[in-house]
Parts: structure tokens; sequence; C-alpha cells
């Protein structure tokens, strides 16, 4: 029985510390390992403030229930920090009583936040993009029609004067601009408009190949390399294969951009096992991630907290819509789509979407 007991502890994904009556770790599961980034045999037999003494906050609710037996929680507050990583945890220390009452030490419940952190970051920034798309209709819509008004008469001007090469010139930018402006009043339009997915078996490998392929061609002379890594037990998913292709085309246009000459651009498939998605009525989905990396020069922590804002760009002829629009593509199709960057060392794009056939 007790090893029965010990695999059950060892087996539950949250994770679990056990002290005696002094705070010395007796136990400790492969997750609680695996969160706070410390092995069963360094800490078993040591105090848990020496273990996790830069973790101040856990360690003060540990001492008040090995002090006073309380039950203490907080799924707020405490984060671990462990060899440049940083990990939102939800705690709550119980006394561990046995079977006669008497308390003989305290239980740790670790909950790993970071994949909620990330969903509930993902929920704001789509609420902020649909602010931003009910404003950006409007302004569309007001914008259009005064501009079809000075391109025909920017037209009509340009048919009065057949033999002034150097006004039809002026005329010729005129319309250019027009042209310009009007490019980003659709894009704006494309942002508002509530989506309307044609949904149909989408093979995911075939998209993403045929655009590594044109790109490849595109990229001739730059000596671009590009890396695919699939994982081909994944099925043909339901999408909406016309946004699809313009998502994966601009994230993996931007990586080119990034690396330029004699760069790298990975583009990764695989299924998630600590993702799921779970709709009302309806039985809970895995998600698959499609990785797009680069070896570019990396995106400034300052600029990544800016990245998917409307209009915000760092490239000298953007429209600062490009990511935007892709996040519309994603939160459409019920996804997610998030971003890892480190300075000198390149970028990684990935897309979170429901394994529904």
């Amino acid at each position: 029985m007790e090893n029965y007991y010990a695999n059950v502890v060892d087996s539950v994904g949250d994770g679990v510390i056990v002290l005696d009556n002094t705070g010395a770790v007796t136990l400790i599961n492969p997750a609680a390992e695996e969160i706070a980034a410390v092995s069963r045999r360094h800490a078993e037999g040591k105090p848990f403030g020496e273990v996790f003494k830069g973790d101040a906050s856990l360690v003060e609710m540990v001492a008040k229930t090995v002090v006073t037996g309380m039950s203490v929680s907080d799924h707020e507050n405490i984060v671990l920090k462990r060899g440049g990583r940083v990990t939102p945890v939800g705690a709550s220390t119980s006394p561990l009583l046995s079977s006669s009452g008497e308390r003989i030490g305290t239980i740790v419940l670790l909950r790993d936040l970071t994949n909620v952190r990330e969903l509930e970051a993902a929920v704001r920034q789509a609420d902020r993009l649909s602010s931003l798309g009910a404003l950006a209709a409007g302004l569309a819509h007001e914008i259009k029609n005064p501009l079809g008004g000075i391109k025909g008469a920017a037209q009509l001007l340009e048919m009065e004067f057949p033999d002034n090469e150097e006004l039809r010139e002026y005329i010729r930018v005129m319309l250019k601009e027009v042209q310009r402006v009007n490019v980003i009043v659709e894009e704006l339009l494309g942002l508002a408009s509530p989506g309307r997915l044609k949904l149909g078996k989408v093979n995911l490998h075939r998209i993403l190949s045929d655009i590594v392929l044109l790109q490849r061609r595109a990229a001739d002379g730059l000596e671009i390399t590009f890396g695919q890594y699939f994982d081909l037990s994944i099925p043909p998913i339901i999408a909406d294969e016309a946004l699809l292709t313009q998502l994966f085309l601009n994230l993996i246009r931007n990586a080119m951009e990034a690396v330029g000459e004699g760069g790298v651009v990975k583009v990764t498939t695989r299924v998630l096992a600590d993702y799921s998605m779970t709709q009302k009525g309806e039985r809970p989905s895995r998600m698959l991630a499609i990785d797009v990396a680069d070896n570019g020069p990396g995106i400034a922590p300052e600029v990544l907290e800016n990245m998917f804002t409307p209009f915000f760009t760092t490239k000298s002829k953007g429209t600062g819509l490009g990511l935007a629009i892709c996040q519309k593509i994603v939160s459409e199709h019920r996804g997610m789509l998030k971003v890892d960057s480190e300075l000198s060392k390149g970028t990684t794009f990935t897309v979170m979407l429901p394994l529904i056939q």
C-alpha cells in the first residue's frame, strides 16, 4: 500500500511537497521537481526555507501553516524564479494529519499557472482588439468616401493634361498615395469586420509546404535556409484555408525579413500535451502548435509588449496591421498566438489551434 500511495503522489500533475513538523522536506513528487526546478535528492531532508530561500512569499505561507496548523492559499502572487526562468504558481499549504487526528507535518501543493496567464493575456488582447476594431470600422468608412472622390478627381485631371508630362507625374504620385491609403483602409475593415469563416477540411502541412516553396523561390539569392519539421500524425483540421494561408504567409515573410542574408527560418508542427480546449456542449479538443522560428536579431522587450497593437510597427514602410490581423485570424479559429524572443538569438511565433477534425 505504501508503494501504491507513493505512485499516486508521483503521478499527480500538480507539485506535491510533504514536510515534517520541523519544516524539513520528506517527500517531493516529480511535478514539484519540474515546477520548482529542484531535485528530490537535493531537497529531501533539508528545511523548506533553505530549499526555497529565494521565494519569500511561499516560505512565509509554509511557516504559517507549520506554526499554526492553518490552511493557506495564494493563486495570484507567488512567482518562482529559477535560473532565469520565471514561473507563476498557485500555492496552497495545509496540515498533514494522522489517522488519529494528530498533526504530523505539512503538505504544500504547487500548480504551474504559466498557461493560465498566457490565456488570460490572450483574452485581454482580444478584448482590446475588439474595441479598436469597432473604432477602426467607423474610421475606415468615413475615410473611404472622400478617398474615392480624390481618386476620381485625380483621374479626370490626368485626362485633362495629356501632353504635360510633369503634371501627369504629379498626378501619378497622387494616385499611388491614394491607393496606399486605400490598402490601409481595407486592412482596417478586415481587422474590424466580424469573422465569417469558410470552414472545411484543411491539410495544414500542404499549406505550410506551399508557402515555404514559394518563399524559397522569392528569397533566391539571399541564401535563406528553410527547415520544415512536421508531425505527420496530425490529421487535416476544420478551418478556413484562405485565412490560414494569409496568417502563415505573413509570419513566414516576417521571419525572412528578420533574418536577411544567410539566415535560417524553421517551421515546426506538433501536438500540445498540456493544452486542451473545451467548448460548451462539445468534447475537449486537443491543441496543435505551429512554430515559425528565425535566428534573427530578436525583438527588444519594449517592442514585444506592443507587437499586436494596431498601427505599431518598426518597419519603415509597414502599416502596423499585419500582426493584429494575424491575431484576429487565430482568435476566429478559437486559438492563440504568442511570441517568444531573445535579443541576438532569434524569435519564435507560435500559433495554437484546436485539433478539430
